[in-house]
């Protein structure tokens, strides 16, 4: 059995003409073309279809979905793997929207908000071996005292902080505004003014960091020298278009694309 090019965007949820560019750039070639020229895609063809899409929501440009399935030696092997990452995600979410409700439900009978359902599935320490690799132990040690010895409520106000960050620069970036446009840039104020609270990183003042300037930057952070902030802005906003776990937070990668964008030419302009 093989399906249409308009059977196969309908029900992928993409376009033809999003199809005909595959193949155009030899991405996705279909199974067969028919004497009236239209394109026939079997199951095999479908399946490479999935890793498609799955890999674009992971924030992948379509030259390195190309490279990732040219290296594939068995699809099902590659879609087992990502599969697993899924399931771990949706279990995240799950225990994030389970916690929420909870704090609603609180909120709204008056009753008191339990710490230990509030914050479940929003355990930072699983990314304690990134950050310790990324900007050195003495950063994520300055970064987990800090969010340890906030209370409930501080921590309930940073996350609802990050996440009204996070929805809007989703709505910039879907409203079609450019990167250099004044609502872009202040949210990239906006954004590297919540970095700055953060104990541990570059972005933080110098007179508290400076043992984790120079453990993450491997240069000697006396008082003559201050963190390269411009670097560290314009590398994060490379790191969310990169990792989807962080793209997924501004509506996935084109989002990602614009705040990157956004922070580089702030980081030019401002830092």
């Amino acid at each position: 059995m093989d399906w249409s090019v308009q059977q196969i965007a309908t029900l992928a949820g993409t376009t033809s003409r999003t199809l005909r560019h595959y193949d155009d750039i030899g991405l996705l070639k279909p199974s067969r073309t028919g004497n009236n020229g239209y394109r026939y895609y079997g199951q095999d063809a479908l399946v490479r279809l999935q890793r498609i899409l799955l890999l674009r929501d992971l924030g992948l440009g379509l030259p390195a979905i190309a490279d990732v399935l040219g290296n594939e030696a068995d699809a099902g092997e590659a879609l087992g793997l990502h599969l697993e990452w899924l399931q771990q995600e949706r279990d995240r979410l799950g225990r994030q929207i389970t916690a929420v409700r909870h704090t609603i439900k609180a909120l709204q009978e008056g009753g008191n908000i339990m710490a230990e359902k509030m914050f479940d599935g929003f355990d930072h320490t699983k990314y304690r071996e990134e950050v310790q690799q990324r900007w050195g132990k003495d950063a994520y040690a300055a970064g987990d005292a800090w969010w340890r010895g906030m209370g409930n409520e501080e921590k309930a106000a940073r996350a609802e902080r990050s996440r009204q960050l996070g929805a809007d620069w989703t709505a910039a970036a879907q409203s079609g505004v450019p990167a250099g446009s004044a609502q872009a840039q202040e949210l990239a104020r906006r954004h590297v003014e919540w970095l700055r609270a953060i104990p541990g990183t570059p972005a933080a003042p110098v007179a508290d960091t400076s043992t984790d300037i120079s453990t993450a930057t491997g240069t000697d952070a006396g008082a003559d020298s201050a963190p390269d902030i411009k670097a560290y802005v314009t590398g994060l906003g490379e790191m969310y278009l990169a990792d989807p776990r962080f793209a997924a937070n501004y509506g996935g990668a084109e989002g990602a694309a614009f705040v990157r964008d956004a922070l580089r030419i702030y980081a030019e302009d401002q830092l």
